[in-house]
């Protein structure tokens, strides 16, 4: 069973890198380019941004989040405590950061979508762009700590 255990690991790396490289990306490079931007034109950029992104990464964040409490059952159940309790970490950490994701960063990019396909900026779109900005470094952390905890569920299962 720690084959299994390891492949769903595995799984839930790959996927939860895609999620993570995406946070590092927007963390280090767009927020820098969102703050050089007009209002307009950062609207319309994140706005189309999140429409391509919310069809898109649903299926791999899922993944990632199934593969790792998988990781973590199959392993409590066959009795790998470590493994379990590491998948279950990243499991922990990846609730907090769909929490954040739902609660402050959802509501945003669909905001944002509206208005790119609107093409009505709203007033408040520079303070949009900084909230949702406000939780990056903590997804980025969150994130590393699942893969940090996926990578150790890998190596000990």
């Amino acid at each position: 069973m720690s084959l299994f255990v390891q492949i769903l690991a595995a799984v839930a790396v790959l996927a939860n890198a895609v999620v993570y490289g995406t946070d590092v990306l927007a963390a280090l490079v767009m927020r820098s380019v969102y703050r050089r931007l007009d209002d307009t034109t950062m609207t319309l950029s994140a706005g189309w941004g999140h429409y391509y992104a919310d069809l898109r990464m649903p299926p791999v964040g899922i993944t990632g989040v199934v593969a790792a409490l998988g990781a973590a059952v199959v392993a409590a159940l066959t009795g790998a405590a470590g493994a379990a309790v590491s998948a279950g970490l990243a499991v922990l950490a990846l609730a907090v950061w769909l929490t954040l994701y739902a609660r402050i960063a959802k509501p945003i990019n669909a905001a944002q979508k509206a208005a790119a396909r609107s093409g009505v900026i709203p007033p408040n779109a520079r303070a949009l762009q900084d909230r949702w900005d406000s939780i990056l470094y903590p997804r980025v952390v969150l994130q590393t700590l699942a893969l940090v905890a996926l990578i150790v569920t890998l190596v000990i299962a």
